[in-house]
């Protein structure tokens, strides 16, 4: 009895593309926000925002006064402490940020900080958290080692692996041993 490898072939490919196009898709897009965290901070978004209160402020500032100064800025609720880390400044915790502000000039910078829907999570999940997501990313791993060598013999003929498929492989084999060849 004759086994029919490429029927195998395509449900195994098939079934493992299933299951792991989830992970797939942490993967990739933590991929790419990871490749340019140099250009911007894929994890938080960072907003500034510049503020004045129009005049000079006390060294012994109360805990009063400084939510007074956050009221105009609809930031008193968020107040947690306040501390002069040096006689020019005072520096305000806020939930999700902070204030520093120049007591000499009464102007001041509210930072905030939240978290990037959706590159947050996935890139949580990039970094393997718990030991039993490592087993699942190892299994991800070796999945796709099994989805790129079945994925090779899906197709037939002309536009399988035989023609243009090798071709195709081929190139895709020789960009990163360029790179290496270049860079390392």
């Amino acid at each position: 009895m004759k086994i029919k490898w490429r029927k195998w072939n395509r449900a195994i490919h098939r079934d493992v593309g299933y299951f792991f196009f989830a992970m797939s898709l942490i993967y990739g897009l933590s991929g790419i926000a990871l490749n340019h965290i140099g250009d911007w901070n894929p994890n938080y978004i960072i907003t500034r925002k510049m503020m004045d209160v129009g005049h000079p402020l006390d060294q012994e500032i109360t805990r009063e006064q400084v939510l007074d100064l956050l009221k105009p800025y609809g930031e008193a609720d968020n107040y947690k402490k306040h501390f002069m880390p040096n006689p020019s400044y005072l520096k305000v915790f806020l939930n999700g940020g902070s204030l520093l502000i120049d007591i000499d000039t009464g102007e001041g910078e509210i930072e905030k900080i939240s978290r990037r829907p959706i590159f947050h999570a996935v890139n949580y999940l990039h970094y393997n958290p718990k030991k039993w997501w490592t087993w699942f990313s190892d299994a991800f791993a070796g999945a796709m080692i099994v989805l790129a060598t079945t994925g090779l013999f899906i197709l037939r003929g002309r536009n399988g692996i035989t023609r243009r498929g090798a071709i195709i492989t081929v190139a895709g084999i020789i960009v990163p041993i360029v790179f290496l060849l270049l860079y390392y």
